[in-house]
């Protein structure tokens, strides 16, 4: 079974870059001392902990070149077992992610707060975390200027993402142990996500619909993901409940419903059913009603509280460019509706 420091290196790691072409840049020699918390933890996961602000994959690429040692013997196996009270030194070298690893102050527009976690209403296109062509400007950067502390976590606390050009509703930790209980939780489905849709074509058939079905790379388009049968082509078991809220001779807007996390799931979902999200053009959307994002909004997100246990719930009325669309459709949106 996987812990909770594998999963948020599988769930957040896929889509990061490490760019290693900055031989001019200078070598910091890092001392480590691996405490309880790691005890007993894979080493490129313990450094993970350490080095927050590098990647694993990077971390991996560190160990196998020779660059780490352990009690003084250089170390090249990731998969090693450390023990509370073991040292180390790594040999670092900036990149372009570890530079944008940094505090931006930026104006956060937070639904909740606390001690524990926060949840922040993500405006269109924002990216969360840095990538190539986004190594500043981030919502890690907005998070590390709002709270200092978010520096010793891995990722700033982000458990889960949204694409740059959706909105909406994330929620976000403010400890280690907070971190990892999110973690859990959203792996067993426990956090409820509900998105608004808009989306091309008229909606035919059933009020409510279940697509179940794996998601992979594309095999035409490496750069895209689809719908793939799981034999010729691998994927990952991917499912949204999809519910009609309006309909129009041009367009639906509906509500999605995750019950996987899946890279670009309702973009590529709704595009697999024939009805993919206005301004989508990467899923076969176009421009339309004044949008020129796509038409995604994160409104709706329930968990429990991971210290507390209360039962929380948020919502967050769409942005003006999703509203005027929906109105120049005609299509009602009363939050207490949805």
């Amino acid at each position: 079974m996987k812990n909770s420091d594998q999963i948020i290196s599988s769930a957040l790691e896929s889509d990061e870059f490490e760019d290693r072409s900055d031989t001019g840049a200078e070598l910091e020699l890092r001392p480590l001392v691996f405490g309880a918390a790691q005890h007993g933890q894979r080493l490129d996961l313990a450094l993970v902990d350490l080095v927050p602000e590098f990647s694993r994959s990077y971390l991996q690429q560190l160990i196998d070149g020779g660059s780490l040692t352990v009690n003084d013997a250089v170390v090249r196996k990731a998969s090693l077992r450390v023990k509370a009270g073991d040292r180390g030194c790594i040999e670092l070298r900036p990149t372009p992610q570890s530079q944008a690893f940094k505090p931006e102050a930026m104006a956060l527009e937070l639904a909740y707060e606390d001690e524990h976690l926060l949840v922040v209403n993500k405006p269109a296109g924002l990216v969360v975390h840095p990538a190539p062509g986004n190594w500043s400007g981030t919502l890690l950067n907005g998070l590390l200027a709002h709270d200092a502390k978010a520096m010793s976590l891995p990722r700033a606390g982000i458990v889960h993402r949204l694409d740059k050009d959706t909105s909406g509703l994330m929620v976000v930790a403010r400890t280690r142990a907070v971190m990892d209980a999110l973690v859990r939780a959203i792996a067993a489905r426990e956090v409820g996500r509900q998105y608004l849709a808009l989306a091309h074509g008229r909606w035919s058939g059933a009020a409510r619909r279940e697509v179940n079905a794996p998601i992979g790379r594309d095999p035409r388009n490496r750069l895209r993901m689809a719908v793939v049968d799981g034999v010729k082509n691998p994927g990952k078991t991917a499912r949204t409940d999809i519910e009609l809220l309006d309909n129009g001779d041009q367009a639906c807007l509906v509500r999605c419903t995750l019950h996987t996390g899946r890279t670009h799931q309702i973009r590529v979902h709704m595009a697999s059913i024939g009805h993919p999200l206005v301004a989508d053009e990467v899923y076969g959307g176009r421009p339309a009603a004044g949008m020129q994002r796509q038409a995604l909004h994160a409104f709706r997100l329930s968990l429990a509280h991971p210290v507390t246990q209360q039962a929380m719930r948020f919502e967050a009325l769409p942005p003006s460019d999703f509203s005027q669309a929906l109105q120049a459709w005609n299509f009602g949106t009363s939050g207490s509706s949805l």
